[in-house]
């Protein structure tokens, strides 16, 4: 069961905490935690690219010459594919590039996720996230007291608009709850930094 020490926002240590084994200590699945990530960055794409084709494209109704007799392929119109200004073969059509994943791959891929992070000793449990105003100085002297001034990703138990509206000038610095948490931010954190609460939160739920 990996043991992780609990720190204040000043960087302090103020106890330790015992992490699940059944979130935290499994064996990662590289493939699932791919398939994830896969998912995820798909669902980012727009897919809003769009062209003409033959029958989109202004113009080329007349048929440009006779059937037969000029010694010529013959031609129904001028806005054919292989005509300048012509349509586009198979064109690229708004759509969706979204795809399903099973409910239990997405919650193997999530724990492998968080027994890496685990593994590699790159999990912050903080005592207590809270803030009573809107300061990113506030936030960026925590970051640097507790050792994750690189890319980082902060879980809270539930929505601190403060807190978000704090890391959010920070670069590289993500904030999540309990219920949006997702495999490629948590991958891509050098440092995953948690409440001690949404730590509950997640072994309540995924355990």
């Amino acid at each position: 069961m990996p043991n992780v020490a609990v720190l204040d926002m000043q960087g302090k240590k103020v106890g330790t905490i015992d992490l699940n084994d059944a979130i935290f200590g499994i064996e990662p699945n590289a493939a699932v935690m791919h398939q994830m990530v896969v998912n995820y960055l798909a669902s980012q794409r727009q897919g809003t690219q769009s062209a003409l084709t033959r029958s989109e494209v202004s113009g080329g109704g007349k048929k440009p010459w006779r059937q037969k007799g000029t010694g010529r392929a013959r031609q129904g119109s001028t806005r054919a594919p292989q005509w300048t200004h012509g349509g586009i073969v198979f064109a690229p059509k708004p759509r969706s590039y979204r795809f399903s994943v099973n409910k239990k791959v997405k919650r193997l891929a999530l724990k492998s996720a968080l027994s890496s992070k685990a593994a590699a000793e790159e999990i912050i449990v903080i005592d207590s996230i809270t803030m009573d105003e809107y300061k990113t100085k506030t936030m960026v002297s925590m970051l640097k007291a507790v050792g994750a001034e690189g890319k980082a990703l902060i879980v809270l138990p539930e929505v601190n608009n403060f807190v978000i509206a704090s890391a959010s000038n920070i670069e590289g610095v993500k904030t999540a709850q309990v219920n949006t948490i997702n495999v490629y931010d948590l991958l891509n954190a050098d440092k995953l930094i948690i409440a001690k609460d949404a730590v509950a939160k997640i072994e309540e739920v995924y355990a």
